[in-house]
């Protein structure tokens, strides 16, 4: 007589998949799920953006650096922008400095689902995953430009009679509060955009008008300080507002000026980047029939 092995197969682990419905969970869990996809998106758009070109890396800074100079012949030297006594250069490019990781995430963030519908339409994954591999992909032109700012305050801080110096303290240590909160704000408008450009191809035309209009109404040129208590109040209502004033604050000792209205700008972002995931999630499945 034999005994007899009853060998069972383990149970193997399904997942299911089901699309969220009404104004469902938003599940950010799946986003850490899916780390390793979110890196590999930010590495191909980095490596595409300076594929085949004879610059490379030099056009992250080419376009703020032009900026600046335009800037600082224009408002610098014909319209006399006070400054609180800080080289207009410096002045400006540090408020160009996160309007150009702004304006390149919204943008690259508005246009993402459409440029990557070949993924969208054949394998599931979180689709939250691409808007917001193309904001974090902005990091790295943000890095390269940080380096030439932090050149032109040591050439203005050994120039002769330049008047300035460095100025360091701990409010350097706010910085990466700052660079989240542009982040934030960027990508809770990018998912609005990016959402609407599946259903509307009318957003490829609205969004350089959007980002241009934009930066005439971001103290990015001037001074926030320089308008009354009543158009300071409006200006607040931009959230670019908060993160430009609070880079210059942080970098250049400037007195923010802004008191409970900065949190306005805060709050405003926060607003817009939890408005901004909800209406993605709730529109996320349509997205395969609608691209």
């Amino acid at each position: 007589m034999t005994d007899t092995a009853i060998i069972t197969k383990p149970e193997e682990e399904v997942t299911l998949i089901k699309p969220a419905r009404g104004w469902s969970s938003l599940n950010l869990i799946d986003l850490w799920r899916y780390r390793e996809l979110i890196y590999f998106l930010i590495w191909r758009d980095v490596k595409v953006r300076y594929k085949q070109t004879a610059l490379g890396v030099l056009w992250a800074i080419i376009q703020p650096v032009m900026t600046m100079i335009v800037f600082s012949f224009f408002f610098g030297k014909m319209a006399k922008v006070p400054t609180g006594g800080i080289p207009y250069p410096i002045f400006s490019y540090t408020g160009l400095l996160p309007w150009g990781l702004f304006t390149k995430a919204l943008s690259d963030a508005g246009r993402s689902l459409i440029q990557n519908r070949s993924m969208i339409t054949k394998v599931y994954f979180p689709r939250l995953v691409i808007p917001l591999a193309s904001v974090l992909s902005g990091l790295v032109d943000f890095g390269i430009s940080f380096l030439v700012l932090l050149g032109i305050m040591l050439y203005y801080n050994f120039a002769p009679n330049s008047g300035y110096h460095i100025y360091l303290s701990w409010r350097w240590l706010t910085l990466p509060l700052f660079i989240l909160l542009a982040i934030v704000t960027s990508l809770g408008v990018g998912l609005w955009l990016s959402a609407l450009n599946v259903i509307y191809r009318d957003v490829n035309y609205i969004i350089p008008f959007l980002t241009q209009f934009w930066l005439f109404v971001t103290p990015v040129a001037y001074s926030a300080q320089m308008f009354s208590e009543k158009w300071q109040f409006l200006i607040s209502l931009n959230p670019m507002t908060g993160v430009v004033e609070g880079f210059r604050w942080a970098l250049l000792g400037t007195d923010y000026g802004f008191g409970s209205w900065a949190l306005l700008s805060v709050m405003i972002s926060i607003i817009m980047m939890i408005t901004g995931l909800y209406y993605f999630r709730r529109m996320e499945r349509t997205f395969a029939d609608e691209i």
